[in-house]
């Protein structure tokens, strides 16, 4: 079609694609599967690619009753995890025309009364982490087709489904890790935010750690911020009594604060005291010398956010299972020196 001429119409698809209009409406509505083969469809897409069309979603969700728009309500974008969350799940939902809008919940500023005149006329459904839970009252998220990210199964009574990343499961590496390096004494640095996803941490450490002879875990509470954690390591560590030989922390930052408080102490990683993370972020690898953490797929995880809520809208079983995750092991993790 000539630069400059009219916006191309499904009509003008169907007829380079050599396919009816309706052929044209399921390929591209993605209902096609069963009705229309496989070499036709790739045929109709091409031919909307070459001709640049875009479907009239204005008008389809005028008849369908749907705005095609999701909301994810996550924490205060204080680290790069809920970035990755965001991608994935834009991704998906750009794959079936959808969109996505983010919407931070930041800790100690309240989220806005309502940031549509009716979040329930403007959404078609709800992806929200447990770390920003408060902020559904608030939209009346809770009344939409909600899915929950890193929300207790059992718990979630507004939720229609919940999608989480297996952190039992990442914690059991990271204390197996450090108990056969030979590690007994451990300090849990954790997050000082009232959500599921840090009580599994407490509570798969001291399943871990409990059975085993000679182990103590001692926790202290530290926002999720490198000032904050390197403050309660810093009292923890220069208390009376045996120190700790291992730091396991709840999140990277944590373990970064943590690495501050431990030079202030003029104590090296990991020569007198290991440390741990959880996540993977940038900072991981930036850190002197490389942070032991638990990769967390954030990309996939939204995706999978994104995936839950589609199949919940279309009626069907969203995919069962927590996401893998994975301990990558580096340089501030060895053995304790011997007493």
């Amino acid at each position: 079609m000539a630069r400059g001429s009219t916006r191309p119409t499904s009509r003008d698809v169907a007829q380079a694609a050599g396919v009816s209009q309706a052929a044209v409406s399921l390929v591209l509505g993605d209902k096609w599967r069963g009705r229309v083969s496989e070499p036709t469809a790739e045929r109709v897409r091409e031919a909307a690619r070459e001709l640049g069309y875009r479907p009239n979603l204005a008008a389809r969700n005028l008849r369908l009753g749907r705005t095609r728009t999701v909301l994810l309500v996550v924490p205060a974008l204080t680290t790069e995890f809920f970035a990755g969350v965001y991608t994935g799940a834009a991704r998906v939902a750009a794959e079936h025309g959808f969109g996505v809008v983010l919407y931070p919940s930041p800790e100690g500023i309240g989220p806005a009364r309502d940031p549509f005149a009716s979040a329930q006329a403007a959404l078609d459904g709800v992806i929200a982490s447990s770390m920003a839970a408060d902020a559904l009252t608030a939209i009346r998220g809770d009344q939409l087709p909600l899915v929950m990210l890193d929300s207790d199964p059992e718990g979630s009574p507004g939720a229609a489904a919940t999608v989480n990343l297996d952190i039992a499961d990442g914690v059991r590496q990271v204390t197996e890790h450090l108990l056969g390096l030979g590690h007994r004494r451990f300090l849990h640095l954790a997050a000082d935010v009232a959500s599921w996803t840090f009580e599994v941490r407490a509570r798969e450490l001291a399943a871990r750690t409990g059975p085993v002879p000679g182990t103590s875990v001692r926790t202290v509470h530290a926002p999720i911020s490198i000032d904050g954690a390197r403050t309660a390591a810093e009292a923890a560590l220069s208390a009376p009594g045996p120190r700790p030989t291992a730091l396991v922390c709840d999140d990277d930052k944590l373990a970064a604060g943590a690495y501050k408080a431990l030079r202030r102490l003029g104590l090296r990683v990991p020569d007198d005291v290991s440390v741990t993370g959880l996540d993977d972020l940038a900072l991981a690898t930036a850190i002197d010398p490389e942070l032991t953490t638990v990769r967390l797929d954030a990309e996939l995880f939204g995706e999978r956010g994104m995936r839950a809520l589609l199949a919940v809208l279309e009626g069907r079983e969203p995919e069962a299972g927590n996401i893998p995750v994975e301990l990558l092991v580096r340089g501030s993790t060895a053995p304790p020196r011997a007493s």
